[in-house]
Order: structure tokens, then sequence, then C-alpha cells
């Protein structure tokens, strides 16, 4: 039995549970907010106890810490949470820049625990079913990913628009963009970015187009316009477009050159955020300290892809300011 306690009780804590009951052979414990009122409400759908500090929580009879708080208190929580001896499965972004990933990384490796960042899309069974496929039907070495997604209908008070949590359409929305990029194309090795800001101080619409050792990306990221949300990655023999949404992938077309279509559907379970809970709960079972699939140097890429993203357009937070 793997025994999880939650920090962070907002909207993905509630997909966490949504996935958490799906996989067999775990329990939530604990869980604890910043806001009180949200903790008594989500220990009273689920069950454990509700804890009244962040201290009581990592001292109560648990495993494993999920953090599902935004991206301003990542590497503060995560930090503590491997200090007092608890693996941890951060929401993504990891921490708000290399730097504090490197911090909690150094912290995780001391400790001998699993540091794994919550980049979903890896685990569905639609993207891994691609993948398997290419392998014996490739469409050739990947030159072009092109991706993004803008959401025009989040409510003006979501945590999104705020720049003291971190928010922004490339902390919310371009770090998914980022690890599409980085996983067909390989490493980074140039970033140009341009924007549209917001009132708060956050990034309104952001494209971004990358170069890496396999070839190019275009990208965008945002909350004021409606963007499609599919994904096209492109090879010399044929080329994929994974359909909207593609970080909840269900299905994707594969067109070849040689005028072969095959489609792929494999629909998800529970919210989707069970398969990444199955393969870090595998992973503590195996004694592992770090995923293959979102290894330490991916997240440390994808953050990396954000921080130079950022640069570009002038963006800091007041943490690092």
């Amino acid at each position: 039995m793997i025994k999880w306690g939650i920090i962070g009780c907002g909207r993905i804590a509630h997909r966490f549970m949504q996935g958490l009951h799906e996989v067999a052979g775990t329990r939530l414990v604990s869980s604890w907010s910043r806001r009180p009122s949200t903790v008594n409400a989500f220990v009273e759908q689920y069950g454990g106890n509700a804890c009244t500090s962040i201290d009581q929580l990592l001292a109560s009879d648990i495993d494993a810490v999920y953090i599902a708080t935004l991206p301003d208190s990542h590497a503060a929580y995560s930090i503590a949470a491997l200090k007092a001896g608890k693996h941890v499965l951060c929401e993504k972004p990891a921490t708000i820049n290399l730097a504090e990933l490197e911090e909690v990384l150094t912290v995780a490796n001391t400790c001998g625990l699993l540091f794994m960042e919550g980049m979903k899309p890896a685990f569905y069974p639609l993207y891994i079913r691609l993948k398997e496929h290419l392998a014996h039907d490739p469409i050739g070495p990947v030159g072009y990913v092109r991706a993004g997604s803008s959401v025009a209908d989040v409510s003006a008070d979501h945590p999104n628009f705020s720049y003291e949590l971190a928010g922004g359409g490339l902390m919310q929305i371009g770090i998914y963009e980022a690890f599409l990029a980085i996983d067909w194309l390989g490493d980074l090795l140039d970033v140009q970015a341009m924007t549209r800001f917001g009132s708060t101080g956050i990034d309104m619409f952001t494209v971004f187009q990358t170069l890496h050792t396999g070839g190019y990306s275009q990208l965008y990221a945002g909350f004021d316009l409606h963007g499609k949300g599919d994904a096209l990655i492109a090879g010399t023999l044929g080329h994929i477009t994974i359909h909207k949404n593609w970080w909840n992938p269900a299905r994707a077309t594969i067109d070849y050159v040689d005028g072969r279509v095959i489609e792929l559907n494999e629909p998800f379970a529970a919210g989707g955020l069970n398969y990444e809970i199955a393969h870090f709960c595998n992973l503590i079972k195996a004694g592992k300290t770090e995923s293959p699939v979102i290894s330490h140097q991916m997240s440390k890429q994808m953050i990396n892809l954000i921080d130079r993203a950022r640069a570009e357009i002038g963006l800091k937070f007041p943490s690092e300011k």
C-alpha cells in the first residue's frame, strides 16, 4: 500500500483523486492547502486527514506527496517533502526556472528519493500506442512539430492569471508544448518568442518557435484566443496528427507518403492522471529514484525551454527579481 499526501486542494487535486481511485494499492492519508476551506471540503469528499500545516502533513504516515499548487511554491514544497523522507510527484512545471529545479534534484539525489514531474501525456494509452506503432511502421526522422492551445473561456479569477503565483500561457500551457517538441526533436538549441501581456503582468498569448538537434517546432499558448489544441508531427515518410486536446490524447491519424492512412483510437479513463500515478507507484515499488519516461534531464530541458522563451519576452516573476 502506497500512502499519499496532497499539498494543494484545488482543481487538479480533484483530478488526481479521480485517477488515484483507479490505481490499486494506493490510499489518500493526508491533505493540506494554503486555504483551509478547500482542505476541509476536500477531505469531506475523499477522506483522510485535514492537516493544519505542511509540517503536520509531512509528519503523517505517508510514503509520497503529490504537489498540486501553483508553480510559485513547487520548489519549496518539493524540497520540504524530500527532506521529510517522502517521494514527490510534482505538478508541471516542476519549478519556476531551471535554477530552482537543479536545487530540487540535488536534494532528491542526496535523499535517495523519487522525484518526478507530472507530465501526463507521455503515459496515456494513445501516446504509448503511437510510439509502439511507429517502432515498426515509422514516419522517418521527425523534423517538425507544430502544437499549441489557447483557452479563451477561463474565468478572470483563475489563478492562471496570477503574476505572483507564476501563471501565464508559457507556464500553464506552454510547458506541454515544450515536452512535445523535446520528446520528438531532441535537445534544445535555440528559442524565439513573442507575446502579448495582460493586465496582471502575465503572458496572455505567446508564440514561440524552437530549434532542436532534430529539427524545428512552432508553438503557441494563451488565454484570450480560442485555439484548436491539436498537434502535428512531421517526418520524411509521413506525418501524425494528434487530435485535440493533444495533451489528453485519445485519437491520432498517421498519413504516410505512400498514401496509407492509419487511425489510432485509445480512449482514456478516469481523467487520465491514473496512468502517471500508476507509473510513479511502480517506480517506488522498484526502488527507483528517477522515471525513464519523464527523466530529470527531460524536466530540465522543458523548463530550460520555458526559461529561454521568457527571457525572449522579458518575463520575470517576483521571486526572480
